[in-house]
């Protein structure tokens, strides 16, 4: 069977991943390792014969579809959150990494570790992730062979735990559904009525949308251009808190279900599938003129939430309009609506935003004191991709992918990461664990993960007061570990981990590689 194994890659790497996904259901006292569990499967599977080890490439190209679609996904909310919080998150990560850096040179001290290990536990996955391969990190590999499984395991225990103490707490970061209602308002306050909904909206900067409007009897679509009259009723979608102010300075609510009746208009969940409209905004769509529909709700992933002009249509939102049953059937045409078009992904966008991502990665840049500095594999593709997911759009060229077709790629390119590090790692791990000396690495290497989890999920959730989804990411980041990231997406179950993570990234693979560099000194 292990000559088998050693013959057929491929094999290996399938085998790996079934059973990964196999332990990683395994439940003990709440807690299971999720994805994470394939990088374990791939150590015991490398630990019976040097091999027994994917090729470099497997988990090279994991890492770039993982981090670049990450990115994607991140690059529209990544430089709005680049104010106030992004600082304080980079912050809070250049303070932990110095922290590290010293407490590794007194470790190293104190225990009388040569420099290479030291280094090797402290950063070599980030030298790892710029594309240097084994022989030339030499010595650091076998402390970052014993140093990254049992650092994994450490980080997900804190979160496992962080969760367990913090994460039943709401946070105003974290909620990312709104709680929307549809009411129907009866018009009874005149002082208003001279108004546009359009300016009614802007004037009190109302957060709601209109759907339906009643007046004489006729039922017709809310248009921004209708102004109300006393008497009037119309259906209003939003936040119970905003659906009370809006009641407030227009009228009263009343029983009647508007927004449900479908006898002069409909509704309808569309796919947006269209390459031409994707990446533009509702405003630049204009569908109420085009077709006298209103979009009343997005919902993208498991998120519904109201949208704006400025709303941002990405392929496989579902909009919910509201129109006549000939004009839904006209911008269902006009929005795509095909959920085999959301299934393909646009290779010639893909593979040129990799490949943009990659040249970028391997552009050196000298730093003070003789230090070379790349992005490398992981930290190219991850900058472009945030860089093209902000764009959405260039010209003809769409960057964004639809979002089920970004959640496969991104799983299959953690499978193989993990799986390939972790049969890579696997002997060197056994190798490292038969000879002297390994407690006292176990040891450091323990002190160091427990160091960071500790420092930043306690200054960040109890000092800085940032959402534990967020500080999961940004511990993720911290570490530039990919199985960490994965397994705070399984337990926030929502995308603020990537943008923490996207956030912090950059900063702190840089500053890894430097003090990394001057522990090897």
């Amino acid at each position: 069977m292990i000559e088998l194994l050693e013959a057929n890659p491929i094999l290996l790497l399938f085998l790996v991943a079934a059973v990964g996904f196999l332990v990683g259901q395994l439940r003990v006292g709440g807690f299971s390792l999720g994805v994470a569990a394939v990088l374990f499967v791939g150590l015991g599977f490398g630990a019976i014969s040097p091999e027994l080890r994917l090729p470099e490439f497997v988990y090279q190209f994991g890492l770039v579809l993982f981090v670049y679609t990450i990115a994607l996904a991140s690059g529209p909310g990544f430089f709005t959150a680049l104010g106030r919080r992004g600082i304080r998150d980079n912050l809070l990560v250049l303070g932990v990494l110095l922290t590290l850096g010293i407490l590794t040179a007194w470790l190293a001290y104190l225990f009388r570790l040569e420099p290479p290990l030291a280094s090797g536990l402290f950063a070599v996955e980030t030298l790892k992730a710029q594309g240097a391969s084994d022989a030339v990190l030499g010595q650091p590999v076998a402390a970052y062979a014993l140093a990254y499984p049992l650092g994994v395991i450490g980080m997900l225990l804190a979160l496992h735990l962080a969760w367990r103490m913090w994460g039943q707490t709401p946070h105003p970061e974290e909620s990312e559904t709104e709680e929307l209602e549809s009411r129907t308002l009866e018009v009874t306050h005149p002082e208003l009525t001279g108004l546009t909904l359009d300016e009614l909206v802007r004037a009190k900067r109302w957060h709601v949308v209109f759907g339906r409007h009643k007046s004489g009897g006729v039922l017709q679509v809310a248009r921004g251009d209708v102004r109300l009259q006393v008497g009037d009723r119309i259906s209003v979608i939003g936040s119970p808190d905003e659906l009370d102010r809006v009641g407030e300075a227009l009228g009263r609510f009343v029983p009647e279900a508007l927004e449900q009746s479908r006898e002069a208009l409909d509704f309808r969940r569309v796919f947006v599938s269209s390459r031409e409209v994707a990446g533009r905004t509702l405003a630049d769509l204009n569908l109420p003129g085009r077709f006298g529909v209103v979009v009343t709700r997005v919902r993208r992933g498991d998120v519904e939430f109201l949208p704006s002009g400025s709303t941002v249509l990405e392929l496989g939102d579902r909009v919910r309009v509201v129109g006549t049953r000939e004009r839904i059937r006209e911008v269902s045409r006009f929005l795509g609506d095909s959920y085999r078009a959301l299934s393909e992904v646009d290779m010639l966008s893909f593979g040129l935003g990799i490949a943009l991502g990659l040249l970028l990665g391997n552009v050196t840049f000298d730093l003070p004191g003789g230090v070379e500095f790349k992005l490398g594999i992981a930290g190219g593709p991850l900058v472009m991709g945030l860089v093209l997911g902000a764009l959405n759009r260039t010209g003809p060229i769409l960057w964004q992918l639809p979002y089920s077709a970004n959640l496969t790629v991104r799983q299959l390119g953690v499978i193989l990461f993990l799986a390939g590090i972790g049969t890579r790692s696997g002997w060197t791990f056994a190798e490292t664990l038969a000879h002297g000396g390994v407690l006292t690495l176990i040891l450091v290497g323990a002190i160091l993960t427990a160091g960071a989890a500790l420092l930043t999920l306690w200054i960040g959730h109890r000092v800085l007061k940032i959402s534990l989804g967020t500080l999961a990411g940004i511990l993720a980041g911290l570490q530039t570990q990919p199985a960490v990231l994965a397994f705070a997406l399984e337990k926030a179950g929502n995308e603020r981990p990537n943008l923490g993570y996207a956030t912090v990234y950059p900063l702190a693979m840089l500053l890894k590689i430097l003090i990394a560099q001057l522990l090897l000194r």
